[in-house]
């Protein structure tokens, strides 16, 4: 909140802010969990670690509700190196197909990733859906069984998904969830800042990332420049 505050132009202690913070109770209460540990598989978040965008990305499902009490379905992407969020599909279900078309878009706007990694679910397995990989030479990381940890980028990114809209709206319909979920996706993307990306928004560090690898290309090559 200190740096969201600073940039809009405020000149505040970020001990102002954390006092303000708890007075008002704006914080909000997590419960505790167990500790687990990180995993052994070597498809897991600690052994195979994203090394520059489109190495890695990452998804899983989650699920959520309109106030009618029908099922929505999300299919959060994710590029685990910037922690852009590359989509936020919804739908009150998804087959091999679907996925395949979220897919498909995906790599026309931003290239094929080198790997993608997901839990063994199965949308994720599905015969359909690892003959399309394939054939665009995308390969998977299926972390082990029972092992959520392992895909530790999506489970994060969900659980902040979770803790900061869907448990706090109640979706009068299906056209309502995907505009605010589009919304939530624009803002994590272009305004919220992260402590791994330097208190950077994805989208600031993915562009930092882009002009440090245009200098190391000049410095290189002086006739680019």
């Amino acid at each position: 909140m200190t740096t969201l505050l600073c940039a809009d132009g405020w000149r505040v202690n970020h001990k102002r802010v954390e006092r303000i913070w708890r007075e008002e109770g704006l914080r909000v209460p997590r419960k505790q969990r167990k500790k687990r540990r990180l995993g052994h598989s070597a498809n897991g978040i600690v052994h195979h670690r994203p090394e520059f965008p489109n190495h890695v990305w990452s998804y899983d499902f989650v699920s959520d509700q309109t106030a009618d009490g029908r099922t929505l379905k999300i299919l959060p992407v994710l590029d685990e190196f910037t922690r852009r969020s590359l989509a936020l599909e919804v739908g009150r279900s998804f087959r091999s197909r679907n996925v395949i078309e979220t897919l498909e878009r995906l790599v026309e706007e931003h290239g094929a990733p080198g790997f993608i990694r997901s839990d063994n679910g199965p949308e994720f397995i599905a015969a359909a859906i690892r003959r399309w990989l394939e054939e665009s030479g995308i390969a998977t990381l299926y972390i082990a069984p029972a092992s959520p940890w392992e895909n530790g980028y999506s489970e994060s990114f969900n659980s902040r998904l979770r803790d900061e809209l869907l448990d706090r709206e109640l979706f009068t319909s299906f056209t309502e969830a995907r505009l605010l979920l589009e919304s939530y996706r624009v803002d994590h993307n272009e305004r919220r800042p992260h402590s791994a990306l330097g208190q950077r928004s994805p989208t600031a560090f993915y562009a930092a990332w882009q002009e440090e690898r245009k200098a190391e290309r000049t410095t290189f090559n002086p006739g680019l420049s």
